[in-house]
């Protein structure tokens, strides 16, 4: 089974793009450029098909300049067979659909059994090119897959979408596009072994004569880049220390007890009421005066008489 999957060199996440001279372009100077993420998401996908089967070929595309040949090799030191580069002046700053029109070329010429790419580009998020080039070959088309098992014939695939709450399964003929969500695999990192190979493997480059094209023509053209403007304050942002409250005069100490009976008679009679609650169960105090049978009973239990001994009525 023979695999496309179309890939985007993009900059760097980490990248800090500016307007450039020309206000319809970044100034890429400096900059660190990458595989668009979610095309990662397709060619570890593809590698795993093969590895699955058993066989087959897997094809990295392009279209750019010539600095896009280092996403090409990075395709190549993941596992990819070979890569075909579409590399013409014309195609230069070209919108998806006349990207996708020189993209249904190439898979016109190559005859492939399954086109995957990621769901979109991380520099201008368009996310388009898969459902364009699909509709310009006729084929089917599924995007923001997260599965996708291949039937053993090799006629038709199922695949499944994340919805919310669950997982949306279609069946879908072979050939057909699908593109890549974050969460359909774990993209694999080049080996040592695998970025050496990668210098020997083949790199078609293509020109528009050699795809049977014609000057492309732009249905949408950028007209001005303009970098945001800086975020204002929130209105209940702490911008500095701002002035001090005023001091406020310490609390003073409470005052210290007057030494004297009374204090002395209360926390004799709080130590009191404490022990026969726990020791004797009841409440250490009453109201009433204590009479002759009171006496008696307190003579003959101890704990009544010890409570006796330490506590004093109010």
């Amino acid at each position: 089974m023979k695999m496309l999957v179309l890939v985007k060199q993009v900059p760097d996440t980490a990248t800090q793009v500016k307007v450039g001279g020309d206000p319809r372009g970044i100034d890429v100077t400096g900059i660190t450029w990458i595989v668009s993420p979610y095309d990662e998401f397709a060619i570890e996908e593809a590698l795993r098909i093969k590895e699955k089967r058993g066989q087959g070929e897997v094809v990295a595309v392009t279209l750019g300049a010539d600095r896009a040949k280092e996403a090409l090799r990075s395709c190549l030191a993941m596992g990819a067979d070979r890569a075909i580069h579409v590399n013409d002046a014309a195609f230069y700053g070209a919108d998806t659909l006349a990207a996708a029109r020189a993209l249904a070329a190439v898979i016109k010429l190559e005859q492939p059994q399954l086109v995957l790419t990621g769901r979109q580009a991380i520099d201008d998020d368009m996310g388009a090119v898969g459902a364009q080039v699909a509709e310009i070959l006729g084929w089917p088309c599924l995007s923001w897959i997260m599965e996708e098992a291949i039937s053993a014939d090799g006629t038709k695939v199922r695949v499944g979408r994340q919805v919310e709450g669950g997982l949306e399964v279609f069946d879908l003929p072979l050939p057909c596009v699908l593109t890549a969500q974050k969460g359909m695999n774990e993209p694999r990192y080049p080996t040592l072994k695998g970025i050496m190979g990668a210098k020997k493997k083949e790199i078609k480059d293509l020109k528009a004569g050699d795809l049977e094209l014609g000057a492309p023509t732009r249905e949408l053209e950028v007209v001005a880049l303009e970098a945001l403007p800086p975020r204002p304050p929130h209105p209940w942002r702490l911008l500095g220390p701002g002035p001090r409250p005023p001091r406020r005069r310490p609390c003073p100490p409470p005052p210290r007890p007057r030494p004297g009976r009374p204090d002395a008679r209360r926390l004799r009679w709080a130590w009191g009421a404490l022990f026969n609650f726990y020791e004797g169960g009841g409440p250490a105090f009453s109201s009433r005066r204590a009479t002759t049978e009171d006496t008696e009973l307190t003579e003959t239990n101890p704990i009544l008489r010890a409570q006796r001994a330490i506590t004093l009525p109010l």
